[in-house]
């Protein structure tokens, strides 16, 4: 750590890991988590037929993780809600992107350089809400590493994990959008922040909390800031799950690749069809030429 000391990136450090993170960065991860709410299929619908059902979905954008992370942890699911000014404010943010006259509010947050903002913004609170997590069940449970990465990870992606249960609320079944199942991005971020985290807090990592806070959010803010950017939806980590699952688990590299090439196998059972297809464009080409000739 003698470049860090030499940088004087500890003392930077430090004072960003004690950064507030009410209400600026709070108020830009409700915005972004309700934003995406309203990109969800027939989610505007909802909010017009049944604003009740579309402002408990957006609770829980806002809020699954807290509860997901607190029933594990034996805690009152609803605790967090005596939180009378984040409830508030999140309500404004998800009243605002709904129902603001002329969708001014959505058009002003999903322009996308505001947009690129405000994902940075709350990628730095999905990273001290994974830091909280590990370090309220390492509290509890002083040698439990799984629990504690089972909790952090629960505390960063919870949306995510709950979204079978919100789609529910707006009258949608869609079992094979499992977040376990098809890891996204910032699940699998939550799941690496997560054991980092952990080996952190049993002091394996040497390094310091608010260190570590501070690289992992500069990695989750920059690469989610260009994943958006580019409208991207790929991961960076997918070239290394790719070798390490070939390496402990035997999986074929580039299984992806091999999957859609047998499904696109079908496809191209018609190809005997094209020679006939093909004499028919041509003939058709040829009474085409004649008859510019003839003209």
């Amino acid at each position: 750590m003698e470049v860090l000391d030499v940088l004087n990136l500890g003392e930077i450090a430090q004072y960003f890991s004690k950064m507030a993170m009410f209400p600026v960065f709070d108020v830009a991860y409700y915005i972004v988590s309700i934003l995406y709410l309203k990109y969800e299929p027939g989610a505007v619908e909802v909010s017009r037929r049944s604003p009740v059902a579309s402002w408990l979905c957006a609770m829980l954008y806002c809020f699954g993780s807290y509860i997901l992370a607190d029933i594990m942890l034996g805690v009152c699911p609803i605790d967090y809600f005596h939180n009378n000014s984040h409830i508030l404010l999140a309500s404004a943010v998800w009243y605002l992107i709904f129902f603001c006259p002329l969708n001014l509010f959505y058009k002003c947050v999903a322009f996308m350089p505001v947009k690129l903002v405000l994902v940075a913004l709350k990628e730095v609170v999905r990273t001290r809400k994974i830091a909280a997590g590990v370090h309220h069940a390492h509290h509890a449970y002083h040698h439990g590493w799984l629990i504690m990465v089972i909790t952090g990870y629960v505390k960063g992606s919870g949306v995510a994990l709950m979204s079978n249960f919100e789609q529910l609320l707006r009258g949608v079944w869609k079992p094979e959008t499992n977040e376990v199942l098809n890891m996204s991005f910032p699940t699998k971020a939550s799941l690496y922040g997560a054991i980092l985290f952990t080996l952190q807090e049993a002091h394996v990592l040497p390094v310091s909390k608010s260190t570590l806070i501070c690289l992992f959010t500069l990695f989750m803010v920059s690469s989610k800031v260009f994943m958006t950017a580019r409208h991207s939806h790929g991961s960076p980590f997918a070239l290394i799950e790719s070798w390490v699952c070939h390496v402990l688990f035997g999986s074929p590299l580039g299984t992806e690749d091999a999957h859609d090439h047998h499904h696109a196998a079908p496809a191209a059972a018609p190809a005997p069809l094209s020679p006939a297809k093909n004499k028919e464009e041509l003939s058709e080409g040829t009474r085409k030429r004649k008859s510019k000739k003839a003209e």
